[in-house]
């Protein structure tokens, strides 16, 4: 199974259901950075956006700290 998982991940089925996959290691950091990636974008979209509609820090502070909130 790992020589196998060293070329392509290798699913593993149990009672004929999808319960896993095997994959290597360079495909599982592969994957990984993507996704913080991903959100490293997301997060910065949320950034640009609340940015253009006029929010600082200042004010997003203000907002969290709102006692009445």
């Amino acid at each position: 199974m790992l020589e196998s998982a060293a070329r392509e991940p290798v699913l593993i089925q149990k009672q004929k259901r999808d319960v896993a996959v095997v994959l290597s290691i360079a495909d599982y950091e592969r994957l990984t950075r993507m996704n913080v990636q991903a959100f490293q974008r997301f997060c910065d979209q949320v950034v640009a956006r609340a940015e253009e509609r006029g929010l600082t820090e200042e004010k997003l502070a203000e907002l969290l700290n709102d006692e009445d909130a």
